[in-house]
């Protein structure tokens, strides 16, 4: 009987196969939501909301990995966590909470996101491939490769921040 980790590594590198099947087959920028019509919310505010709590969480997943696999090396208690965060950190979670508009009061957002579409939805794509070398390094238990590449996601993480978010 499989273990669970080899379960979640099987199930972490079927997705991630998946997702580059995709990411290839799609070279363009999902389109951008124009309404809560268009988005799985049922307003603005509620996306906003949504996409804030979720980008906490995101990184509160990330302090979490990095005490599993910087400080504890240990890449097997990791594995669960690896794997919200390879199906967490994409543009099919985030972009549709990204509805024209909801920027200003109460966001976080600067309105350069709608105006820069192509390039904000590209640093999810950044992101999302940052994270496959993340998990690749740990599914091997190469601690020093999976550092460099948990320092590389926290810098596709910030570069965003400063061009699209407000501090």
């Amino acid at each position: 009987m499989p273990s669970l980790w080899a379960l979640t590594v099987s199930g972490s590198i079927a997705a991630h196969a998946m997702a580059e099947e995709i990411s290839v087959a799609e070279d363009a920028a999902p389109p951008m939501p124009q309404t809560v019509e268009e988005s799985p919310f049922t307003s603005e505010r509620e996306a906003v909301i949504w996409r804030q709590d979720e980008l906490k969480e995101l990184e509160r997943l990330l302090r979490q990995l990095r005490f599993d696999l910087v400080n504890n090396q240990d890449a097997r208690g990791a594995a669960p966590r690896l794997a919200t965060l390879q199906e967490q950190a994409t543009q099919a979670h985030f972009l549709p909470a990204f509805i024209v508009g909801t920027h200003g009061r109460g966001s976080d957002a600067r309105p350069e996101i709608w105006e820069e579409w192509e390039d904000f939805a590209a640093g999810f794509t950044d992101l999302e491939q940052k994270v496959a070398v993340l998990v690749d390094a740990a599914e091997q238990e190469d601690y020093r490769a999976a550092t460099r590449a948990f320092s590389d996601v926290g810098l596709s993480c910030k570069s965003c921040h400063r061009a699209y978010r407000y501090n």
